[in-house]
């Protein structure tokens, strides 16, 4: 991977870095800082905001992202292989979509989903074909015209968020499409589990963990990124795989994760999942809430098997 200073998420995602990337950069390790790390993980890419962001300041050696979600990697790969046949598809819905009224704009995103979910019964994710970059552009198109940009399945695996009425929506980003291409070239894309990626892993890694929040309380947070849902267990054996990397392959690690005290100030799950290490509470907005009152400042979770001295 070489450095580009332009390219930038594609896709709102929610739980997106952006806000905290100063925060991040601010305590990546020394060693990075210094050049000596040649390998950067992400297990939980979603957005990507801090990859792109490190994109800007290192050449990493190599660089592999890993998400469960199939269709996230799905659009990745499209990208990064076969991104001008990408665009000129979403160019034909941005023409489509955009001269519409209302109405008519909220009946082609209800038939552009329904369509994107019968796709996910019978499409080949293998390899980039015309089918999978029909598949592709209909993600980013749902994901710029629905209600906030949220990407969220139903128990049974399909697409389900609402129209987002959005008066004038950037569907096809062709300058931003082309520099996540060139940022790409050379990545390893991966889709699965988060251990998937352990294989990678040495002494020169650096790996961020973003995970799907742990819930502040029954309804205040969104992880329906799949099927299955990233509950406590889940947490409980990312910190045990977090351990397992620090004490067997030496590689640096940052994690994000809510913060139970916002809510509870006697919980402590994070602190005893994490007590051998570095856990700093850092400030943050809610970046998706249905009610606009909601997205004030909250305390989050900043969590290194390292100290960051400069």
């Amino acid at each position: 991977m070489k450095k580009n200073a332009n390219a930038r998420p594609f896709l709102k995602w929610a739980g997106g870095k952006g806000q905290l990337l100063p925060t991040i950069i601010e305590n990546l390790p020394d060693k990075l800082k210094t050049g000596n790390i040649k390998t950067y993980i992400e297990p939980f890419v979603g957005g990507g905001a801090v990859f792109f962001e490190l994109s800007k300041l290192y050449d990493f050696e190599n660089v592999i992202l890993n998400d469960f979600n199939v269709e996230l990697i799905m659009v990745y790969q499209t990208i990064r292989d076969d991104v001008e046949r990408l665009i000129m598809r979403l160019h034909e819905l941005e023409e489509e979509f955009l001269p519409k009224e209302k109405d008519a704009r909220q009946e082609m995103f209800y038939n552009i989903r329904e369509e994107f979910n019968e796709e996910k019964k019978s499409i080949d994710y293998s390899k980039v074909s015309s089918e999978i970059i029909r598949h592709s552009a209909n993600l980013i198109f749902l994901n710029k015209t629905c209600f906030n940009g949220l990407y969220r399945l139903n128990s049974k695996g399909g697409y389900n968020v609402p129209f987002g009425d959005y008066k004038n929506p950037t569907i096809c980003d062709e300058v931003n499409l082309r520099s996540v291409n060139l940022v790409l070239q050379g990545v390893t894309l991966v889709h699965g589990d988060f251990e998937e990626v352990t294989q990678f892993a040495n002494n020169e890694t650096f790996i961020y963990m973003d995970p799907p929040y742990r819930p502040l309380s029954g309804t205040s947070s969104f992880n329906s990124y799949q099927k299955a849902p990233f509950n406590d267990e889940s947490q409980r054996r990312l910190a045990n795989w977090f351990k397992a990397l620090d004490e067997e392959k030496n590689a640096h690690l940052m994690l994000s994760n809510s913060d139970p005290k916002n809510t509870d100030l006697n919980d402590d799950f994070f602190d005893d999942l994490y007590k051998p290490f570095n856990i700093k509470r850092v400030s943050a907005s809610r970046a998706i809430n249905s009610k606009g009152s909601k997205r004030g400042s909250i305390s989050e979770l900043l969590i290194t098997n390292y100290v960051e001295t400069e």
